[in-house]
């Protein structure tokens, strides 16, 4: 059943968990989104396609070769020069030189004029190695590295690049540096361009890189982005955007889609060895120029303590240089990656479906099935981000919608859970009740069968002197009570009245009816004077006029003379009784009467008569006998009713019988199953020598134990006598 406030709360609680999924910067949740989409480039890293950057490595051999770093400036110019005899479209010096070289021939002049005045003085003579590296970039396409710095004051008539800015609010967008550390003011207004190296690292990890930052209020290009510049020969760049922030940066014809904050996402390849050229094998002349031909070179200090190596989303640390190459790899290749802008709605509106999934399934599911679909839907919403990914490099984010969805699984199951457990207590509260109810009710139950049984007379007690006749009752309800009744008492000394009736119905509405019915029949039947069809009108009369249930009485009265056996007898709507002779034949009384009580107001009954002789059998049946049915829909009937008495014997006429009566029919087992009526009663008169019996059978519940018919007679000598069902 389905858990609508959980359900609500599970809705409530999903709405909720939209604000981490669309907080983009979430501490906590920004660092575990950032993490899985690392993930996408650890599972499928970038396949390099193009090679539109080398890298120029001073490396271990070429620290071995010339010398520590750092080298002097006349070397770095030489390597330049040769680096550009090749004719390479653009060269990137990922390398600052802030400080005048120490090893510059007017720095150690002063150091040997005392000892030799006369090589100071040829030492001063000597070009600078400051004026020689820049004289080598000047006659270069040379781009020098700046580092941007947090504080400090931007650096006065330091040369820049010519932006153009249409929409100057997009500027705001980008990352400020408050200045830049230059090289120094010679060798810098040397170079052709200027680019940024500087690049924040999230978590230890550079994923972002910036393609425009702003110095000061100046914006500036990454040495990446620069050495294109130089190397198409543009002389300015535009960034464009809008109020939403950076959309491009543009260089010509080259317009490189960025983040809203100018950065873009490295897409990576692993470290690749092939994009390195030693410095050493540059100076000694062993690289092949072609490598450089028309290529954007790199030239940076990769020796191993030199330099701090960057982590990246792959795992690997890589020297800051080949991190610049990546950038160059991506813009040629087009595997520019992207988070847009409308990415966390999107990541919003999946976590909505898979929540909305949740919130209506979990209450449904048992928890094995909720736990599988929780299973399943987080597979779908990771499988969709990677699709992103391979597909179109977009960078969307399962995890944060995941682990939403997992926190709104595991609220909904415990609500789902705790619901569970409240109405199983419920249940068990209300079974309880239910179990005290039907106990009280029980209980009530058994006294009114204690009562109804109360009232109905027994023959041992009633007749227990008497010489002229024998009578015996029986009576088991279906139920705890029932509708049958009888009765029956001396209105003189000569005349025994008898009833016996069947109320419409069953169960305690019946047995109330039957109390009130009983008691109006034996009212009317003490009013001396009466006939037999006299007392039923009257009865009729007075058990009809509190019956709102509109009930009915079947009934059998009679008046035995127990002087001369004279039977005067009435019928309303019951089955005819039985005689059966001494020699055991049979016959019916079934002359007289009329409808049941209360069925016609004011219908004037007709008695009859019947004369009886000594040792003579009156037995008097309800319903409950001949309806009996069993499973194959057969009714137990008269006939095998009216077999079964005349196959009966009388015992000898000196032989006392148990229990009040004569032969007492104790139990019919008609089939298995057999529906249950009324339980039988039986009232039996047996005789003495000289007088008349009368037995009397109201209602049975036919027990299936064999499918036949036993009736068990009590004699001294315990008779037995079984009479089959079969016609």
């Amino acid at each position: 059943m389905l858990n609508r406030r959980g359900v609500r709360h599970g809705l409530v609680l999903l709405i909720v968990l939209i604000v981490p999924v669309l907080w983009e910067n979430m501490p906590v949740i920004g660092a575990m989104r950032l993490a899985w989409l690392d993930g996408y480039q650890e599972l499928s890293p970038r396949v390099r396609r193009s090679a539109p950057a080398v890298i120029v490595a001073i490396d271990e051999e070429s620290l071995r070769r010339f010398g520590q770093w750092p080298w002097p400036r006349t070397l770095v110019a030489r390597l330049l020069e040769t680096i550009a005899a090749a004719q390479p479209a653009a060269i990137g010096v990922d390398i600052l030189f802030p400080e005048p070289d120490r090893l510059s021939p007017e720095w150690l002049a002063p150091s040997v004029a005392d000892v030799d005045p006369k090589l100071a003085e040829r030492l001063a003579r000597l070009p600078h190695h400051d004026a020689t590296l820049a004289a080598s970039i000047r006659a270069a396409p040379v781009v020098l590295g700046i580092a941007g710095l947090e504080t400090g004051v931007p650096s006065e008539g330091a040369p820049i690049t010519p932006s153009l800015q249409q929409a100057p609010d997009t500027l705001r967008a980008l990352r400020r540096y408050a200045t830049a550390l230059r090289s120094l003011p010679e060798i810098d207004a040397a170079a052709k361009g200027h680019g940024l190296l500087s690049a924040d690292t999230e978590a230890g990890v550079v994923r972002r890189v910036p393609m425009a930052a702003l110095v000061g209020m100046t914006p500036v290009l990454p040495l990446s982005l620069e050495m294109l510049r130089v190397g198409a020969g543009e002389p300015a760049f535009a960034v464009r955007g809008g109020a939403a922030g950076v959309e491009a940066v543009v260089i010509g014809d080259l317009s490189v889609p960025t983040q809203a904050d100018g950065r873009l996402w490295v897409h990576y390849t692993p470290h690749d060895p092939s994009r390195f050229i030693s410095a050493a094998a540059m100076l000694d002349g062993d690289a092949d120029p072609a490598e450089l031909g028309r290529k954007l070179v790199l030239v940076g200090v990769t020796g191993l303590g030199l330099i701090d190596y960057q982590s990246t989303p792959l795992g690997e640390r890589m020297p800051g240089i080949e991190i610049h190459a990546q950038v160059l790899e991506n813009i040629f290749d087009g595997a520019l990656l992207m988070r847009a802008r409308w990415a966390p709605w999107i990541e919003a509106l999946a976590f909505v479906v898979v929540g909305l999934i949740v919130v209506y399934s979990v209450p449904r599911l048992s928890p094995t099935r909720s736990t599988t679909l929780l299973v399943v839907l987080l597979i779908a919403l990771g499988a969709g981000g990677f699709a992103a990914y391979r597909g179109a490099d977009l960078l969307l984010d399962a995890s944060v919608p995941g682990a939403a969805t997992v926190f709104l699984f595991a609220a909904m199951l415990i609500e789902t859970l705790a619901e569970a457990n409240a109405q199983k207590k419920s249940l068990q509260e209300r079974l309880q009740r239910e179990r005290e109810a039907a106990a009280r009710l029980a209980g009530e139950l058994d006294a009114a069968r204690r009562i109804q049984m109360g009232i109905l007379p027994r023959s041992e007690s009633v007749f227990s002197a008497e010489q002229r006749f024998e009578i015996s009752a029986s009576m088991e309800p279906a139920r705890e009570v029932g509708g049958d009744l009888y009765d029956f008492f001396m209105l003189d000394d000569e005349r025994l009245f008898f009833l016996v009736g069947d109320v419409s119905g069953k169960g305690l509405p019946a047995s109330i009816f039957m109390a009130v019915s009983k008691a109006l029949c034996k009212s009317a039947a003490l009013r001396r004077g009466r006939r037999i069809e006299e007392l039923l009108c009257e009865a009729n009369a007075e058990i009809a006029r509190e019956n709102p249930e509109s009930f009915f009485v079947t009934v059998f009265a009679g008046v035995l003379d127990a002087r001369s056996g004279r039977l005067e007898y009435c019928c309303a709507g019951h089955e005819p009784p039985f005689v059966v002779t001494p020699e055991g034949g049979t016959g019916r009384l079934d002359e007289g009467g009329g409808p049941p009580l209360c069925v016609l107001d004011g219908f004037a009954y007709a008695s009859a008569g019947y004369a009886m002789s000594p040792r003579e059998i009156l037995c008097v049946v309800s319903d409950g006998v001949t309806e009996a049915m069993n499973p194959a829909g057969e009714l137990y009937g008269a006939g095998r009713l009216g077999a079964a008495l005349q196959r009966y014997r009388l015992p000898r006429p000196a032989v006392r019988m148990r229990s009040g009566g004569i032969p007492m029919l104790t139990r019919i087992d008609f089939t298995r199953s057999a529906r249950c009526r009324d339980r039988a009663s039986f009232v039996w008169s047996g005789p003495t020598w000289s007088v008349w019996p009368i037995t009397v059978i109201s209602g049975a519940c036919l027990r299936a134990i064999s499918a036949r018919t036993r009736f068990t007679s009590w004699f001294d000598c315990s008779v037995n006598s079984s009479v089959p069902l079969s016609k």
